[in-house]
């Protein structure tokens, strides 16, 4: 085998095992969106959810207070909870608020898109386009990654790296 036939073989071995690469970060206005991602749904599931982190780099805060794609009905913005031993989730009708100098993940367990009414099952390696509408930077296309039946982060493992704070 010749060396570039080898080092080929070698380049295509080694990213097999690596994780789904992400799409760069967005900018919009103040606001970095990062990490945008999804979880593959079961056949038959009428709901899913996407996450991501967004940080507010300016110095007045911002809201998140809308989100639409093609993928689901609708998508509202949600926080889950659990209260003594009880979980809870509900849409933020005012919205999500970034804080100026903050990072705020939509994360599993925590504040995410509720993706309602899906036209069909999301299947990992799928891209979803959504459109986020804020306040002030007003519409953001991002793309979902789709990750595994459970994943927990963005690369498909365990826990999220990701900072999460609850701001209203």
């Amino acid at each position: 085998m010749t060396f570039f036939r080898r080092s080929l073989l070698a380049l295509v071995l080694l990213s097999a095992g690596a994780p789904a690469a992400f799409a760069a970060d967005v900018k919009a206005g103040d606001l970095v969106i990062s990490q945008p991602w999804s979880r593959a749904t079961p056949g038959g599931a009428k709901t899913g959810a996407g996450y991501l982190t967004i940080e507010n780099k300016g110095a007045a805060p911002d809201r998140l207070v809308a989100a639409s794609g093609e993928v689901a009905g609708r998508i509202e913005v949600h926080e889950m909870a659990v209260t003594n031993g009880v979980m809870t989730m509900r849409p933020l009708e005012k919205g999500l608020v970034i804080e100026p100098g903050k990072v705020v993940a939509l994360a599993p367990g925590g504040y995410h898109l509720m993706l309602m009414e899906l036209k069909g099952p999301l299947k990992q390696g799928d891209k979803l386009p959504v459109t986020l509408e804020f306040e002030k930077a007003g519409k953001v296309a991002v793309t979902l990654d789709v990750q595994a039946v459970g994943a927990k982060a963005p690369g498909g493992e365990g826990g999220s790296m990701m900072k999460h704070e609850h701001k209203m």
